[in-house]
């Protein structure tokens, strides 16, 4: 009969006693390591975290309520557990992720994608599970794993895949691994062993019977048994005996849920409601971080020591990891007590606090609070030490500081420095509000002496150049040298330095040399040719990118400079063979050193340690602790997006081949260091689009869109502070041609152009003939034209020759009519004459000779024949027009239509002109024309 207690662990949780929840633990005022937080928001999972387990590439796996977390340093990924149920333990075993939940346990491995796959064990028993069972814990030894629920453990051989089942007598709380051996916890039996696969009981003590032992450890070659509320028992011979410790008193009034032992032989205990107590390997308890000053939550459930000594909580509420092996220990003002740290100091084995709030003081190496000295109440602004006195500068004035108590000694407002005086032991200088004063000591006593008269200016920052030259820095106004007498009195010579000012700038002295540093770096002062330079090495420090402040701290004690950035501090020193300055850088961010800009502050504490104030305590920082570390950077995943498709990983070992609308890759990367202050950057190029190496950044992704086709190598490297990564990741990936650029493309392009090419050869073909056709068809149009205007101007030509031919016979014929009209006319005068004559007889036939001559009929057909040449068918036109006309009339016709007068015509029809003009009157009644009408122009006009 078995008792089912599964839930054991939860009940416990809330059965507490009273007296345990409302005890204080009298461990204030401590120093704690850094601590990140991870929230249920940040790694997207449930608030409960059962186990926690790292492989060989640091990668950190979480057993969460909702499935299996990964984290790779840069982002977490979750992994559903196989039947959706709480995973309550994982282990890693040679990088394979074991774990166990619900009904359920088995392994995860990564394939070749880069994502983890899962493989059920639990199906594969011969034996049903019980119902209702979980998996609590999962151990390995040699070539076995085991698998706990609260009834039985499953041992599961590797090499043959058999499994052994060791049934419980009870319940099993716990299982253990012990030196290469197994044990657990049987309620009722007590603590037993297993050997050969069989069960063997070590102790049956009551208090191992009827406590929940927690954990069980080999120290000091004893076997060590945790309990959960009443402390540690050592197992000698079977019976437990309580291991006696000084935090014996206080793991009484706390319950422990869960712990480990660290590789340096301390433990860590994790408590269900007071977060952990880290104890010494001799059990003293060296610091408690909860909720109150550090931790997310203070029910620790799961813990873990990863590779770098990191202890990892899974709490009730989140994931934390504890830097415990950072070179930085946090002091946390948690209720706002201290105000924001100006200065501090070490003296006569008290550390001294400056703030806003007054002056506090405790014992150096202590767990004491800090109590405030008395009468300081308001802001300090420096705390210096010189001729065994403690000096503080306070915004009332300068008190002495003797352990607890402080004196006004120089009741003059606002103190920013002290500085001593060369050659004088009993002077000081002191920068205040209004300029710069001299104190003197005096009978043992420091008294106010004088004010350097000439100067009113604030002096915050001033050093000194030689024994009556000061140089001052004021932010606003820039830097001053100021020459005073030899007694300091007053002012002699003022000059400003020509250099630009700058806010939060600062003047400091370091190895004799005067720094000047503002953004735009640090400058020395050159006393030959009297400027400042700027220094190189020095300007290292910060760069204008990454300025913040231009406090200088030069430490004396160390002979250190000390600078600040945002990303970092930085310290000068000395090298022990060279002598040579070398620079070292630190990676403590701004946002973390949470210091007053401009105002920051150090103190040299003892061994390499500094201290440094902040606005809400201070740090404390161990150079000896600095890790020197080497790293590596993973790619992780390579996942590809299409327009057409969901995002899908690829495999990043081999090298990519996408499709060309596959052309959207996204890249993650990371450097697993989970150090607090350390945050890795990482730098990136894509060879044959992005040639160039990108700025850094934190980003731990990249995503390119819309890549065109090609061959690319992707390359990462990172960063961590200043150490650059020892590898760089890459991938190499084509993207294909698209499909308009394949080679089928090509072809069918090819083709298409041997088809147009022969379309356009048969269309130009068919285009040059109608063109040729068209040639010649205008070529021969072309020809006729020529013929017809040839033709034209042939007709032209006898047009013109004809018209020349019918001007020659119009000329002809006038040369004739005018020569019968002068042979008429000369006619009639001779005949005229002879009637005149008077011999009548022999006259008479004279004169019918010249009647006949007048009368001759030859003379007009000759007419007739050169007018019918010079104007075809006239006659015959005015016959056909008025067939009544007589020949004399057709005469009169022809004489009119040469446009002959009257008086020319009598002398060819031999009649007087009056006859010639009947003959007119008679022919226009023959050819009716009206009585406006012009004879002449009628005939001319037909």
């Amino acid at each position: 009969m078995y008792i089912n207690i599964k839930e054991l662990p939860i009940v416990k949780l809330y059965l507490i006693p009273l007296f345990a929840l409302c005890c204080i633990l009298n461990l204030a005022s401590q120093e704690l390591p850094p601590i990140e937080i991870y929230t249920p928001t940040q790694y997207g999972a449930e608030n409960q975290n059962w186990g926690i387990s790292q492989t060989s590439n640091k990668t950190i796996y979480v057993a969460n309520n909702k499935g299996l977390l990964e984290f790779d340093g840069a982002k977490w990924r979750l992994y559903a557990s196989p039947n959706e149920t709480v995973i309550r333990s994982v282990k890693v075993i040679n990088d394979v992720i074991y774990t166990g939940c619900y009904m359920e346990f088995g392994y995860w491995k990564k394939n070749s994608l880069g994502a983890l796959e899962y493989t059920s064990l639990s199906k594969n028993l011969s034996t049903p599970l019980i119902e209702d069972e979980q998996f609590w814990k999962i151990l390995a030894i040699d070539n076995w794993i085991l698998f706990q629920s609260l009834n039985r453990i499953y041992v599961y051989d590797t090499t043959t895949s058999e499994f052994n089942v060791i049934e419980s007598k009870v319940a099993v709380t716990k299982m253990y691994k012990v030196d290469n051996s197994i044990y657990y916890q049987d309620i009722g039996l007590g603590i037993c062993k297993i050997e050969n696969g069989q069960s063997k009981i070590v102790s049956g003590d009551p208090v191992m019977t009827q406590s929940i032992v927690v954990n069980v450890y080999l120290h000091n070659n004893m076997l060590l048994a945790e309990t959960q509320d009443n402390g540690f028992y050592v197992i000698e011979n079977g019976t437990a005996k309580q291991w006696d410790i000084p935090a014996k008193d206080l793991l009484s009034k706390v319950s422990v849920y869960s712990s480990i032992q660290l590789q340096d032989g301390s433990f860590a205990l994790g408590t269900i409601s007071k977060g952990i107590i880290h104890l010494t390997k001799d059990g003293e308890a060296n610091y408690i971080i909860n909720q109150q000053n550090g931790l997310s939550n203070n029910t620790v459930l799961s813990m873990f020591e990863d590779m770098e000594q990191n202890i990892w909580l899974g709490l009730d509420n989140g994931i934390n990891c504890v830097n415990i092996t950072s070179p930085f220990r946090i002091y946390k003002d948690e209720n706002g007590t201290l105000g924001t740290v100006y200065a501090s100091a070490i003296f006569k084995d008290l550390l001294y606090l400056g703030t806003n709030q007054g002056l506090f003081a405790k014992p150096l190496n202590s767990s004491e609070e800090f109590t405030f000295v008395e009468g300081t109440k308001g802001q300090v602004w420096c705390l210096v030490t010189h001729d065994n006195s403690l000096f503080c500068g306070h915004n009332i004035g300068t008190f002495i500081v003797e352990g607890y108590k402080a004196s006004l000694k120089i009741p003059i407002d606002g103190t920013w420095d002290l500085k001593p005086v060369p050659n004088h032991n009993n002077l000081l200088f002191q920068g205040n509000y209004n300029g710069i004063n001299v104190l003197e000591k005096t009978n043992g006593e420091w008294t106010f002496r004088n004010k350097i008269e000439g100067f009113n200016n604030s002096t915050k920052f001033f050093e000194v150049l030689g024994t009556n030259e000061f140089f001052v820095d004021h932010e606003y106004k820039g830097v001053y040298k100021i020459t005073t007498d030899k007694d300091y009195t007053k002012v002699l010579n003022l000059e400003k330095v020509p250099i630009e000012q700058g806010i939060n700038s600062s003047l400091v002295k370091y190895n004799d040399q005067i720094l000047y540093a503002y953004k735009k770096g640090i400058f020395a002062y050159d006393t030959e040719s009297k400027t400042f330079e700027r220094d190189t090495t020095l300007s290292q420090i910060f760069d204008e990118a990454s300025y913040t402040s231009g406090k200088l701290i030069s430490e004396k004690l160390t002979n250190t400079l000390w600078g600040f950035s945002k990303a970092d501090i930085s310290f000068l020193s000395e090298r022990n063979f060279s002598g040579h300055p070398k620079l070292t850088k630190i990676a403590f961010p701004n946002t973390l050193r949470k210091g007053m800009t401009g105002y920051e502050n150090i103190s040299y504490i003892n061994q390499n340690n500094y201290l440094f104030g902040s606005s809400t305590g201070y740090t404390i920082l161990d150079l000896d602790k600095i890790p020197k570390k080497q790293y590596e950077i993973s790619l992780n995943t390579v996942s590809n997006q299409s327009l057409d498709s969901d995002n899908f990983f690829v495999d990043k070992t081999q090298t990519g081949d996408f499709k060309n609308k596959q052309n959207n890759l996204e890249f993650t990367f990371s450097i697993p260091e989970f150090d607090k202050y350390l945050k890795p950057e990482y730098q990136y190029q894509l060879e044959g689009f992005y040639d160039q190496w990108s700025p850094w950044s934190e980003s731990s992704t990249e995503l390119f869109k819309n890549l065109p086709y090609g061959s690319y190598t992707f390359k990462v490297r990172g960063k961590v502070g200043e150490s650059i990564t020892d590898n760089i990741a890459s991938y190499q990936f084509t993207i294909g041609r698209p499909w308009y650029l394949s080679n089928l493309a090509w072809g069918i392009y090819t083709l298409c152009l041997i088809l147009l090419s022969l379309l356009l050869h048969n269309v130009y073909k068919n285009y040059y003939k109608k063109q040729q056709r068209k040639l010649l068809k205008e070529a021969e149009h072309e020809l006729e034209l020529k013929e017809l205007e040839n033709e034209q101007q042939l007709m032209q030509f006898q047009n013109e020759k004809l018209q020349q031919d019918i001007e020659n016979k119009n000329r002809e014929l006038a040369i004739s009519t005018m020569s019968l009209i002068k042979k008429n006319e000369f006619l009639n005068g001779i005949k005229n004459e002879l009637k005149n004559s008077k011999e009548g007889k022999s006259i008479k036939s004279v004169i019918r000779i010249i009647d006949k001559n007048l009368n001759n009929k030859e003379d007009w057909k000759f007419f007739e024949e050169a007018f019918n040449n010079a104007d075809k068918d006239f006659l015959n036109k005015i016959k056909d027009k008025h067939p009544t006309l007589t020949p004399n009339d057709l005469k009169l016709c022809a004489y009119l239509r040469l446009n002959l007068s009257s008086k020319e015509i009598a002398p060819l029809l031999n009649i007087s002109a009056k006859s010639v003009e009947v003959k007119r009157y008679r022919l226009r009644k023959k050819m009716d024309l009206p009585h406006e009408a012009s004879l002449t122009n009628y005939i001319l006009e037909i």
